[in-house]
């Protein structure tokens, strides 16, 4: 059996403001510590040269740039709110040079929303140069994807759904505020689990700290990452205050696995 290694890096951890929030004094917003600084959420897997975005967040351009992200083979959504997916006209940056276009994998339900929302990317009426390239491809399953097995996770978001996805011992779940029963088997046993974590408060639509830290220590992972944090959490301070094997995320923070086929 051949040994590869998947590469996960969270290119952003924030809220949909972002943190700092614009017009915000508050002293997380106005702090210097690199770890307070939080983009829109999306992450970047790499496997066997292949890079695979989880979402086109409103900041995917700077985070590009930042991480230096030398081209986009494919795109995983997870919904379509608008912090998740605005910054989807700067995949063009990416189209592949012999005129392919990027796979968007999603529910149908966002990806008809997609198109809806970015008609110039999906008609024939605009020159092709100034749009990405995209296909789009509902999943409900898992699916091959680069030498890699995706399962799309269903999830529940306030009054809407989303998808979280595994990959291998890994999985990203943003944007929930409840994991339906037939979706917590698919769950366990995982070495990293990166879960939607708003604020300590309540919140309709996402896990507030508490609770993610319950569902975490439900599923059993080994190590789970808090995301889509809001100026509300300040890395340093509450960092002390959480359970063994539970920590807060940061852009830029970098995973490896190594996953054999």
């Amino acid at each position: 059996m051949n040994s590869h290694r998947l590469t996960v890096t969270l290119l952003g951890t924030g809220t949909s403001t972002g943190v700092p929030m614009a017009g915000c004094p508050c002293p997380v917003c106005t702090s210097p510590l690199p770890e307070n600084q939080r983009s829109r959420c999306s992450a970047l897997l790499n496997y066997r040269n292949r890079n695979i975005l989880i979402d086109p967040c409103t900041d995917f351009r700077q985070q590009a740039l930042r991480e230096k992200i030398p081209g986009i083979d494919a795109v995983l959504l997870t919904h379509t709110h608008a912090d998740h997916i605005h910054g989807i006209d700067d995949l063009r940056a990416f189209n592949p040079p012999d005129g392919e276009s990027i796979p968007v994998f999603g529910s149908r339900e966002s990806l008809d929303h997609l198109r809806g929302a970015f008609r110039y990317i999906f008609s024939d009426g605009d020159a092709s140069g100034y749009r990405p390239r995209l296909t789009v491809h509902a999943v409900t399953d898992s699916f091959p994807l680069f030498g890699l097995r995706v399962e799309p996770i269903p999830l529940i978001h306030g009054t809407g759904r989303s998808l979280g996805f595994r990959i291998g011992p890994f999985a990203y779940l943003t944007d929930c505020s409840a994991i339906p029963q037939d979706s917590a088997p698919k769950l366990l046993k995982l070495d990293v689990l990166v879960l939607d974590a708003l604020r300590f408060r309540p919140h309709f639509s996402h896990f507030n700290i508490p609770q993610a830290i319950e569902t975490a220590q439900g599923l059993g992972a080994r190590r789970t990452l808090l995301t889509h944090l809001s100026h509300e959490v300040e890395h340093r301070r509450d960092s002390q205050n959480l359970p063994p094997g539970i920590e807060l995320a940061w852009d830029g923070l970098r995973l490896e696995f190594a996953l054999t086929s």
